[in-house]
């Protein structure tokens, strides 16, 4: 009961800790990178779509993207997600591919991204520790209900936390290395 309650908990922190890695590979640097605009919606007959399954990303400069789409009927509709973006790139549409060029980042700018990504963190961190709360939750209740005594309930307890602070530190880590991209000019 114990060892399935904290291998669950693992399971959905290291998720949590993907999931903000993810993230922070959509925070601009100074470079394009295709996850910038990977996931954008693009609305393609009717349905939402990621930008992804509709086109190719290329990155024939350092600060330029190149989306070829799969079907040319939908380069309006690329173009369009990505103008309704909060990417700050204006599309240029030549019939056949959109290039995406880069501005480089002023120091102002690199601050507000690195504000987005602390706040990525954070959002990443509060998940694991509601990750750890319900874990404790499901332990309390088996110690109420005497499937579990309250030395093991203690014991559990603190390999959760053990575990909550090693994911969290993890997510720290991502965090300063990805302000160190940000910051570097």
């Amino acid at each position: 009961m114990i060892d399935e309650t904290i291998l669950e908990a693992i399971d959905k922190m290291e998720k949590a800790v993907l999931h903000v890695q993810s993230q922070f590979a959509t925070v601009r640097t100074g470079r394009a990178a295709p996850a910038l605009v990977e996931q954008l919606q693009v609305e393609y007959y009717g349905a939402h779509v990621p930008l992804q399954q509709l086109a190719s990303i290329q990155v024939p400069e350092a600060r330029q993207l190149l989306i070829k789409p799969h079907d040319r009927a939908s380069l309006p509709a690329v173009e369009k997600s990505i103008r309704e973006s909060d990417l700050g790139v204006a599309p240029n549409n030549d019939g056949v591919v959109i290039r995406l060029n880069f501005p480089a980042l002023t120091e102002e700018r690199r601050r507000d991204y690195v504000k987005v990504a602390k706040n990525m963190a954070e959002d990443g961190r509060i998940a694991i520790r509601n990750i750890r709360r319900d874990a404790r939750k499901s332990l309390e209740a088996a110690e109420k209900d005497g499937d579990i005594s309250a030395d093991d309930l203690d014991r559990a307890e603190k390999e959760l936390d053990k575990y909550t602070h090693e994911h969290v530190e993890r997510i720290d880590q991502g965090l300063g290395r990805k302000e160190a991209e940000l910051l570097e000019v």
